[in-house]
């Protein structure tokens, strides 16, 4: 697509992440605090930070890539 770095690197990371906590509030709202699907979701977000930096890394990394 022919995007600068400064704008495909961003636009990549909320992409990927952007509906996580949508996500948990959907699960607790319909099944509860208590429920195996509330944890689960909340595990994923917990999951996503690291995803992210490596992302990110990744993305530093392949900027010649773009210019």
């Amino acid at each position: 697509m022919r995007l600068p770095f400064d704008i495909a690197a961003p636009a990549g990371m909320i992409g990927a992440s952007n509906f996580f906590e949508l996500a948990v509030a959907v699960a607790v709202a319909l099944f509860g605090t208590q429920s195996p699907a509330a944890l689960a979701t909340t595990v994923g977000v917990l999951t996503e930070v690291p995803v992210m930096l490596t992302l990110v890394k990744f993305a530093n990394k392949t900027k010649a890539c773009f210019d």
